[in-house]
């Protein structure tokens, strides 16, 4: 059935109308997001009429697109529309800038192609000024998307087969695209590095000739080149925390272009704690309570339907007393992290997994029998093609790249379960090149190999045991739980997956809470650094969510969670 969700947008001309990119923000901005014409073919050519509508940035299987169609792997999706820039928009160049294109996706502005990319979860912009035309202009976006029949990029949950943990498939255009008007020489990109021991942060700038330009941070202009690092030492700061988010905002002007973005002061590393390992925040144990993020809504699928859509899910998990997200197999558009860095909200993030069709007794035997297979046997790991693996590697560099300046993500999960998994110990060389200054969990659930720097185990059907970690990594429980409630006029089938099933709210609360309490004595015997609830929201068949798919109601009594964790002492020394 189709869901009603709690949340909409107000005109196909409104639609997720906020700069998309908060950490690289200019006043040249114009949105083109909204109603385009699409086609489904199965010929390489553009079609020469196409099949109606489609609402852009929602894939065309979500009822929000107004298509619900599936593409299938031998087809092309296209689409097109028209935009005209007035003189007055147009600077020197002109870039054109997509969220987010799943999966391979050509490029065409006036019929001449511009770009050309792969990988559904990451950015991508050309520049476009050379095609441009007085007056109107045509733009058309040809994709290919062979979601789990082929391993040729990462695909996360979504299956041709959908139901249990595996949901509907996504194709196409799923975040803002839109245009910006730069100067010739321009801020490409910002690389923030903030150092919490020193008290300093670098921010090193991007740009094509290197220029003297200014930064404006609290109330102080520093003068710097372009193409190099400037360095700001921040007496008294203030650190970055769930309890209080602190963000410093700046400026940085080179010539005629001038962005704004932020950064945080705060820092995530391991250390010793009564002779274990735990993860450290600002340099103190900091207990995190989590809770599975699929990033699913029932009418947007991949695409939320609003800022406040967003907004909703984060201050949901605060309210109910988790300090923690795990982003599960899916990247969001930035303003997602955005609101978690300003809200005060950590992030794990998934890796998106990818490879052929997975096998049992590689992906879920282990829940049951806890045996750990060599991820070098591509064979056993469905990740035969070397075309998958190194797109594998390549959307994980775009992913760490992506994501570097964002204060509030402090774990990357290089594979979960399994899926896809492969070379663990190259993944985890392959982040920490690009990034050294966040933790890794590299085999979440099982297939683990002590590599990286978490210990991390999935529990379900049976009461959590600790065990040490004999490679002296930080342990923590990654997924467990997943108790459901199905509510008919909630829900999206008559089908129901959960891993314990409850009749009411109040007696599903109670074994909640009831389990929540087990882990914190746990935690405080053995000095475990985290856990994570199975789950945020139902999706499709999934009824294990603190809220249904629709966002329409909570299941779970939050005051009482949200009092239980305060009262937990966990975290009693590092709330300041």
């Amino acid at each position: 059935m189709n869901l009603k969700s709690k949340f909409s947008f107000k005109s196909v001309d409104e639609i997720l109308p906020e700069y998309p990119r908060p950490q690289l923000e200019r006043d040249s901005y114009i949105t083109l997001n909204g109603v385009w014409k699409y086609a489904i073919t199965e010929s390489t050519s553009a079609p020469s009429e196409y099949d109606g509508d489609i609402i852009v940035p929602f894939s065309p299987e979500s009822p929000l697109s107004g298509v619900e169609r599936t593409l299938m792997p031998n087809e092309y999706l296209w689409y097109k529309r028209t935009f005209t820039l007035d003189e007055d928009f147009i600077i020197d160049r002109v870039i054109l800038n997509f969220g987010a294109v799943d999966r391979h996706a050509v490029v065409y502005i006036n019929d001449k192609e511009v770009c050309r990319h792969s990988g559904g979860y990451t950015p991508f912009s050309a520049d476009i000024t050379a095609a441009l035309t007085d007056g109107e202009n045509i733009i058309t976006v040809r994709v290919k998307d062979e979601t789990d029949k082929k391993d040729t990029g990462g695909r996360g949950k979504q299956s041709f087969q959908r139901g249990g943990i595996w949901y509907t498939p996504q194709s196409g255009i799923w975040q803002t695209v839109w245009l910006e008007s730069v100067p010739e020489n321009y801020i490409k990109s910002l690389r923030i590095t903030p150092d919490f021991d020193k008290g300093r942060v670098e921010i090193y700038i991007e740009s094509d000739k290197k220029v003297i330009s200014t930064l404006s941070l609290e109330g102080k202009t520093y003068g710097f080149a372009s193409n190099g690092t400037v360095g700001v030492t921040l007496k008294d700061f203030i650190p970055w925390t769930p309890e209080s988010p602190y963000l410093y905002y700046f400026t940085i002007t080179m010539g005629k272009d001038t962005v704004k973005s932020y950064f945080a002061m705060r820092k995530v590393s391991l250390g010793e704690v009564d002779g274990k390992t735990r993860i450290l925040l600002n340099n103190r144990p900091y207990f995190q309570f989590g809770l599975l993020d699929q990033g699913y809504y029932c009418d947007g699928l991949y695409t939320p339907q609003s800022d406040e859509a967003m907004i909703y899910d984060i201050e949901l998990a605060k309210k109910s007393g988790f300090n923690m997200l795990r982003k599960h197999i899916k990247i969001e558009p930035m303003r997602w992290y955005y609101h978690c860095d300003r809200l005060g909200m950590i992030v794990w993030q998934d890796m998106v997994n990818g490879g052929d069709k997975y096998k049992f007794t590689t992906i879920t035997l282990p829940l049951f029998t806890g045996k750990h297979a060599n991820d070098s046997s591509y064979a056993k790991f469905a990740r035969l093609s070397p075309e998958g693996r190194a797109a594998y590697y390549s959307e994980l560099s775009e992913t760490v790249n992506l994501l570097y300046n964002t204060p509030s993500v402090l774990v990357y999960t290089a594979f979960n379960e399994g899926w896809g998994q492969f070379d663990s110990q190259k993944a985890l060389e392959r982040i920490k090149a690009l990034d050294s200054t966040r933790l890794v969990d590299v085999a979440s659930g099982w297939h683990d190999k002590g590599y990286g720097d978490i210990c991390s185990r999935h529990v379900y059907f049976r009461k959590y045991k600790y065990s040490p970690d004999k490679h002296k990594r930080a342990v923590v429980l990654s997924e467990f739980g997943g108790y459901s409630l199905r509510i008919d006029e909630h829900s999206m089938s008559s089908k129901k997956f959960g891993y314990r099933d409850y009749k009411d709210k109040e007696k599903l609360s109670n074994a909640v809470i009831a389990l929540f309490k087990d882990v914190i004595a746990t935690a405080k015997k053995h000095s475990l650094s985290a856990f994570v609830y199975t789950q945020l929201s139902d999706v499709e068949d999934e009824v294990n969510g603190l809220v249904t798919y629709d966002r329409q109601l909570i299941k779970l009594d939050i005051q009482r969670i949200n009092d239980l964790f305060h009262s937990s002492g966990l975290n009693d020394k590092n709330d300041k």
